[in-house]
């Protein structure tokens, strides 16, 4: 089977027929900002609730809800105190159990997020390991001694910046923490920290979740011998996170048996679905889905996540020839039976309109929701949000507040989602000041707003997801003669005898391409649909144009 260049891509086997999270698309919400019930300023269990509708109605088909369980949020709910339970923040069990009932009553799915890599440093579990060095809980965590000279006991750094190192006065080590000094790692090598989360998986697995979607997946094991990172030769300055390259505190060779062990976990429960952040490079990306070594004699079998995020459209420059390089790479690294998936903003990442400008966040929606694989949407991108304006004494992101000015805030992607044409937007009541500013000029980026407009970006992609929704093609087809010429980006859809064509010009300049004779399925300006093409077709600035190919 040929690969790369415009050579056909052929589908992988696939594990089943008419899987969920293959099929559907993902939306995400941050709990904090999505829909305040309760008028303290944040976002809510029961705010999402009485925004189901409004997600089942854009044709979304499962929700991802970022941490809601107990913390003292130093990282807003990424340093978890308790995982079986509810922070009064966001409401309680019995709001949690309401919630799934509404999304499952809707024909959704809900993917809960999941923290395996680190606790709260409130958590009971760190309590008993930190109160003593013989507690039975002291192995749970990461603790080392100080070097000869009194120094940290290596140079590990913090993703937030600085010694991922803190002294602990009351039984002389230090412990390690991948975050903030408030979230310490736990120790995935000792089987009692995996049984543990493991039953916390399974508590929230017998409620009737439907996934999980690991956070940092790629980082639970360090170094058993706890050697030093070599120096980043090319650092420049910036996140001193950087200044050393994580040769031994990330993608460790045994973080895939703990990946194996989730999967099997969920497996056991059924149709579910495993999603791990991971942050690397392509080759390194897809062992996570777990393939089994063709010498093992197993037949052909995933055995890691069903889904590895992809985050390369993310870290990808916006131009078209990079973009169908990335496509052919991803494409030909999947192992059999893997299926793909593409992300093209979180809560970690720069908004997409502020990354590529309103125009191209069109022809964004057009790509993530006609590539191969399952997509996974960020909330208020459907919307073109684009990043808030974050005055000083506004910011909450402690990663922006341990190293200020260097870009490394993320609470402009973090904004509150723009509901209506009122005081704050719907999101929360009159006269309560939000957690974070809306961003500026809301009122043009509202549903209520763009509800109004038949060719707003909501109406685009209300109008991509419905016809992706009804095209096997677009679900299940193949993805062809991938290539880019002169600013756009092109590539064909093919299932069965029905083959679909892509053309997005990534620049604002006109492009003429050469288009299959068809019918035209949707231009990101919602104008032209119906149109019957037949050779040559001229592409507007910042235009993507789907095209059914007539049957031969």
């Amino acid at each position: 089977m040929e690969r790369g260049g415009g050579s056909q891509i052929e589908e992988p086997m696939r594990e089943t027929a008419a899987v969920w999270w293959r099929n559907g698309v993902i939306y995400q919400v941050y709990p904090r900002s999505f829909q305040d019930s309760n008028a303290d300023g944040v976002g809510d269990l029961r705010g999402i609730l009485a925004r189901l509708d409004y997600l089942a109605g854009l044709g979304v088909d499962a929700v991802w809800v970022s941490p809601f369980y107990p913390s003292p949020m130093a990282d807003f709910g990424y340093d978890v105190a308790d995982y079986t339970g509810v922070d009064p923040l966001f409401g309680t069990l019995a709001d949690f159990d309401e919630l799934l009932a509404g999304i499952h009553q809707r024909g959704l799915k809900l993917i809960c997020d999941f923290v395996p890599n680190h606790t709260s440093d409130q958590h009971p579990w760190f309590l008993e390991s930190r109160s003593s060095r013989t507690n039975p809980k002291r192995n749970w965590y990461l603790w080392r001694d100080s070097a000869p000279d009194g120094s940290v006991p290596n140079n590990w750094m913090s993703n937030f910046g600085g010694t991922a190192w803190t002294w602990d006065e009351a039984t002389g080590q230090f412990y390690y923490h991948s975050f903030l000094r408030q979230q310490p790692d736990l120790n995935w090598r000792n089987p009692e920290v995996r049984a543990a989360m493991y039953d916390a998986m399974r508590f929230w697995l017998d409620k009737g979740v439907d996934g999980f979607r690991m956070d940092v997946l790629w980082l639970l094991i360090k170094d058993d011998q706890f050697r030093s990172n070599p120096v980043n030769p090319h650092y420049r300055g910036g996140n001193t996170f950087w200044s050393v390259e994580a040769k031994y505190t990330a993608d460790q060779p045994e973080t895939q048996e703990i990946v194996r062990e989730m999967r099997s976990l969920l497996d056991s429960y059924g149709d579910r679905v495993l999603i791990g952040e991971i942050y690397l490079p392509i080759p390194e990306l897809v062992r996570y889905y777990g393939a089994a070594p063709a010498e093992s004699g197993v037949t052909p079998h995933l055995l890691g996540a069903q889904m590895p995020f992809n985050f390369h459209l993310i870290q990808t420059q916006w131009q078209a020839e990079l973009i169908a390089d990335l496509i052919r790479r991803y494409e030909a690294a999947l192992p059999a039976g893997a299926w793909p998936n593409w992300v093209l903003g979180n809560h970690d990442q720069k908004r997409l309109a502020s990354r590529i400008g309103a125009a191209q966040a069109r022809v964004a929606a057009v790509l993530l929701l006609t590539l191969r694989g399952t997509p996974t949407m960020y909330y208020g991108d459907e919307l073109g949000m684009p990043d808030a304006r974050i005055a000083p004494e506004d910011v909450q992101d402690p990663a922006e507040k341990n190293q200020p000015g260097i870009g490394q805030g993320r609470d402009p992607e973090r904004s509150p989602m723009l509901w209506q044409n009122q005081e704050n937007a719907g999101f929360t009541a009159h006269g309560v000041k939000t957690w974070l500013p809306l961003v500026w000029d809301w009122p043009r980026f509202t549903v209520e707003t763009e509800d109004t407009d038949p060719r707003s970006l909501l109406a685009l992609y209300r109008r991509l997801l419905r016809m992706r929704r009804t095209s096997q093609t677009l679900v299940s087809g193949s993805v062809a003669n991938v290539r880019a010429e002169d600013g756009v980006l092109s590539y064909v859809r093919t299932y069965e005898a029905d083959r679909i064509e892509v053309h997005l010009n990534l620049t604002d300049e006109v492009r003429w391409v050469e288009a299959l004779p068809g019918r035209v399925l949707l231009s990101s300006f919602l104008d032209t649909e119906g149109m019957v093409l037949d050779g040559w077709r001229s592409l507007r600035g910042n235009e993507a144009l789907v095209v059914e190919a007539f049957h031969a």
